[in-house]
């Protein structure tokens, strides 16, 4: 189905459902909805997971109707790499991809040290691997994501939650920066996300910067700067586009 996920185009979930892994966890915007349209039971914790995660091969083939050129987020409502998903599940999920190589697909998970050591005849340049990384804490997500045999891969820092400091970005090919969102949001200083853009800039990294922390998704697009100045981060792998500059009313 369509999104407002701003970094994408399409989203697809050939599973539902996960289990919280880390601090970024705790406000998941995909463990709110699928609690409020009954889409789970209870909780996702790791004593329900095997209730929560569900597989939907009815949706398998669901990309084959997606015109040529579409980026599409694979597992907005779930994690492809959580161990509950076999093996022969994640293979399918993945032939269908490489069927599609004119379909741009986008993989994230918690979980990279899994996604590391898949094997690496499945990765073709139309599937990009990313990793979700919230604080300090998570940053061995970063190192461990540089051993996935994946052409393209990205971070997304969202909900970036603290200063993450210096980032070695070697082998990255992508980062995307947002605060969180939802009731209960934990705020996100913009200096934050200007030094990761500020490294991405240094490092020839494509920068995309999300949204700020508000209460609702995909607000405060724009990064401020220093001065007061606000300006779209757009920028895909590949692509080192200008940063356009928001026009802020009298």
């Amino acid at each position: 189905m369509a999104t407002i996920i701003a970094w994408t185009q399409e989203t697809w979930n050939p599973t539902t459902g996960c289990s919280r892994v880390s601090e970024g966890c705790r406000h998941c915007y995909a463990e709110r909805l699928s609690l409020k349209f009954g889409w789970s039971k209870k909780p996702w914790t790791k004593g329900n997971e095997k209730e929560n995660l569900v597989l939907h091969p009815e949706r398998l083939n669901k990309p084959r109707s997606f015109k040529s050129g579409t980026k599409v987020f694979v597992n907005s409502m779930s994690d492809l790499f959580h161990p509950m998903i076999p093996d022969s599940y994640v293979a399918e999920v993945f032939s269908v991809m490489n069927d599609l190589p004119n379909i741009t697909f986008q993989i994230l998970t918690k979980r990279p040290e899994r996604a590391a050591t898949w094997p690496r005849l499945f990765y073709t340049g139309n599937i990009w691997q990313g990793a979700s990384i919230e604080n300090r804490k998570s940053l061995t997500r970063l190192e461990t994501l540089k051993q996935c045999p994946a052409q393209v891969r990205f971070l997304s820092l969202e909900p970036l939650l603290e200063d993450l400091g210096p980032l070695d970005l070697s082998g990255i090919h992508w980062v995307i920066v947002g605060g969180e969102s939802g009731p209960g949001f934990r705020p996100m200083p913009h200096v934050w996300a200007r030094a990761i853009r500020d490294q991405c800039v240094s490092q020839g990294v494509p920068f995309f910067f999300k949204q700020s922390a508000a209460f609702r998704t995909e607000m405060g697009t724009s990064l401020e700067e220093e001065n007061g100045s606000r300006w779209i981060w757009n920028q895909y792998p590949g692509s080192l586009t200008s940063p356009q500059r928001v026009k802020i009313a009298a």
